[in-house]
């Protein structure tokens, strides 16, 4: 038998030890059956036996009787408690054919030994020895019981099939005893049950924070990897204005102060409303308009009703960056750029769009363009759309949908 088996054995012997007050019960039951008995023999008249017998044999007899009662209830009040301690030690999980092969041989054995002793007993304590010990009350006579008084004396130590009676008792018994061991163990694997279950929902719950710890430390690499690839790009800008245009190089120099101030003061949150990332695109623009002088056309269009809608923090400046870098930056004539945001069945569509020479074929993504998709993936899983294809009359049009929400909410990679 292994460690895990010897474990089992011992735990499972330690759940169905008797208590005290169990050991009490057994006891007060079988004082209980031996008040009951001597009352029936005293007061019940509809017992025949019992009245005949009170009827033909003397006090002392009657007298025998009640003693002989009381030895064999305190007989078998001594014999539950190792005959328990044998279930729950060999009794096991479920029966087994050996195991009932040998309860049965044991219960045999004992009953014989029983009915032997309460003879002996019956005739020390009755006057004649063709008067053996009374039925429980309520029971009638039976073929299977012949310790009543008759005509013909008992001849030898014990009758024939009169152990039956005390083998059917072992039967009770130990039948009882089984009973509750496997009540109590049932019990003990239900609780164990409700532990395991509780136990793995609270590594199901620890397992959904880390995720979501990972998730967050992920999407705040992918910003930080946004942040200095979109400083590098603007400070490329102010260099070429230095000594083109000194006073709209400080003016751009400025305006990215403010803009990285207003950026860091957003913190870590991976979600804003739109009308606050609306107020940070204005400021890059404002940037961009600087470099591009009067060969810039701006134009945002939203409705009020969407400014408390949640979006990606710093999602549109690598959209509009990708029109100025890719599309606008080669052109000779006035660029365009339009911001819309729209709410289309429960989705959220934010597009830019260019008048700039559109994307390549095949379409080459940077690292603007790569970073918000693995962003919108991260936060939003399958329910997010990012779509970079040329417009019509010529440019780019970038569209990103995902859930219109206006309450903070776990990735679905998190539920």
């Amino acid at each position: 038998m292994t460690d895990r088996q010897h474990e089992a054995v011992d735990t499972g012997s330690s759940i169905t030890r008797l208590r005290s007050g169990e050991i009490f019960a057994i006891l007060a039951f079988w004082a209980f059956l031996v008040v009951l008995t001597a009352a029936g023999l005293l007061i019940d008249p509809r017992v025949a036996a019992v009245a005949a017998m009170r009827a033909a044999l003397r006090p002392e007899v009657t007298s025998g009787i009640d003693r002989i009662a009381l030895a064999e209830y305190g007989l078998w009040a001594g014999l539950t408690l190792p005959i328990f301690w044998m279930a729950r030690r060999f009794g096991g999980d479920r029966p087994t054919l050996d195991r009932i092969l040998a309860f049965l041989v044991i219960g045999v054995v004992l009953a014989i030994g029983v009915d032997a002793l309460l003879q002996v007993i019956s005739r020390e304590l009755m006057p004649s020895a063709d008067v053996p010990r009374p039925p429980p009350i309520g029971s009638r006579l039976s073929p299977l019981a012949p310790r009543f008084p008759s005509s013909q004396p008992v001849r030898g130590l014990f009758s024939r099939y009169s152990f039956l009676y005390d083998f059917l008792v072992y039967v009770v018994v130990l039948t009882a005893g089984l009973a509750r061991n496997y009540y109590l163990r049932y019990q003990a694997r239900l609780e164990e049950t409700r532990r395991l279950e509780a136990e793995a929902t609270e590594l199901r719950a620890e397992a959904a924070e880390l995720h979501s710890q990972v998730t967050d430390a992920r999407l705040n690499a992918l910003r930080t990897q946004l942040n200095p690839h979109f400083l590098f790009n603007t400070l490329n800008a102010v260099s070429t204005l230095v000594d083109e245009d000194p006073p709209g190089a400080r003016r751009m120099i400025a305006r990215l102060s403010d803009l990285l101030r207003h950026t860091l003061a957003e913190g870590d949150e991976q979600e804003i409303p739109l009308a606050r990332e609306l107020e940070m695109l204005r400021r890059y623009l404002d940037i961009m308009e600087v470099r591009f002088q009067d060969k810039l056309e701006v134009s945002i269009e939203t409705e009020a009703s969407l400014d408390d809608a949640l979006v990606p923090n710093l999602v549109l400046q690598p959209l509009v960056e990708n029109a100025f870098r890719h599309g606008l930056a080669p052109m000779q004539t006035a660029g365009r750029v339009a911001v819309r945001a729209v709410r289309d069945n429960g989705d959220l569509v934010l597009t830019v769009r260019d008048n700039g020479r559109g994307p390549s074929n095949p379409v080459r993504e940077g690292v603007g363009l790569t970073n918000t998709r693995a962003r919108l993936t991260q936060l939003y899983g399958a329910q997010q759309r990012l779509a970079l294809t040329a417009a019509e009359g010529g440019g780019a049009l970038v569209e990103v949908r995902f859930p219109y929400h206006t309450t903070q909410r776990r990735s679905p990679r998190n539920a």
